[in-house]
């Protein structure tokens, strides 16, 4: 896929060195993996104080504490290496999520570009120019998103939460011997043994509509706003241009769909008790239980971390990926299909 407006037969989003080529999806498939590794390397320590953020329970009328704070109280109590609590949850996930994600993403674009009728009003090609329209790029992304949020999202980010949630002291030997949860293999198998095999998809609904809703705005946001820059320099973007693109585009999703990431957040963390009904059960119910006990504000906890590792970390990502898949391109690494 690269999401550089290049044509490759017609097709946008898609860097080509040689335009009569296109990509093998495997590129997509590799590009992406690498991408995700050096973007999760980079940003995880935001994702931990966003999710305690999202884990502390307070009264409506107390003073919300911010992520400076936070970070400073996880050092203090737990130390540093504490901020890179379920990094390997989030190697297991991101890897892999970054890899189906980029190579849905382009599947889909071309199964709704090429078997949508050019005359179709949503879906499909402009029947001027041949390219996918926006509603095209949207829907794919919205796919990819609701795509990796099954194969890959939920289950990871169950375990992820987890380990996250756990008070201890990365520095005390005793304390690391007491925990329940070591790594992403041994907690995956504890959360199976004593809740079961659902338990690693609580919160699926949720983030579904979170990975839908922040990949079709992230994928149509990007391919928009470097289509204009394109145009107004009259050429290709460059490496810093993905940076800074990536990482506006990044935090629309975010902002509208923070709710959603609390109520996954609540609900992925609680552990359910044979016999009792949990806390946060539907969407629907857990968005106004937190809104009666905490205050609506409550559902917008975590936006400010979010935006910090999420925009920095889509910038990441997509610079990464635009510089990893044109290398595998020009190099010819993978047989190409013309």
């Amino acid at each position: 896929m690269s999401l550089s407006l290049v044509r490759d037969n017609g097709r946008p989003g898609i860097v080509a060195t040689a335009a009569k080529k296109k990509k093998h999806p495997l590129e997509h498939f590799l590009a992406g993996g690498t991408a995700g590794l050096v973007e999760s390397s980079c940003c995880h320590p935001l994702d931990t104080i966003k999710t305690r953020m999202q884990l502390r329970k307070q009264i409506a009328s107390a003073k919300a504490i911010g992520p400076l704070t936070t970070a400073t109280r996880i050092i203090k109590r737990e130390g540093f290496f504490s901020l890179y609590k379920g990094l390997t949850a989030v190697y297991t996930g991101i890897i892999p999520k970054m890899s189906v994600r980029f190579m849905s993403f382009e599947q889909y674009k071309v199964l709704l570009g090429d078997y949508v009728p050019s005359s179709s009003p949503f879906l499909g090609r402009d029947a001027a120019s041949g390219d996918f329209n926006q509603s095209t790029v949207f829907f794919a992304g919205l796919l990819s998103g609701l795509t990796e949020a099954v194969l890959v999202v939920t289950p990871a980010e169950v375990c992820k939460i987890r380990m996250q949630g756990q008070y201890h002291s990365m520095a005390d030997p005793e304390q690391l011997a007491r925990r329940k949860y070591t790594n992403v293999v041994q907690t995956a198998f504890t959360i199976v043994r004593e809740e079961g095999l659902g338990a690693l998809y609580k919160g699926i609904v949720p983030t579904m509509l979170r990975q839908g809703c922040n990949q079709a705005v992230n994928f149509t946001a990007y391919a928009q706003i470097k289509a204009a820059v394109t145009r107004m320099q009259g050429k290709e973007t460059e490496g810093w241009q993905h940076l800074v693109i990536g990482g506006v585009s990044g935090g629309m999703g975010p902002t509208v769909n923070n709710p959603l990431d609390v109520v996954k957040t609540r609900m992925q963390k609680q552990v359910v008790v044979a016999g009792e009904a949990p806390k946060y059960g539907s969407l629907g119910q857990s968005v106004v239980t937190i809104a009666k006990e905490e205050g609506v504000p409550a559902l917008w906890k975590g936006l400010t971390p979010r935006l910090m590792r999420i925009m920095p970390g889509q910038a990441i990502t997509f610079m990464t990926y635009e510089a990893v898949s044109k290398k595998l391109y020009e190099f010819d690494i993978i047989p190409q299909s013309t």
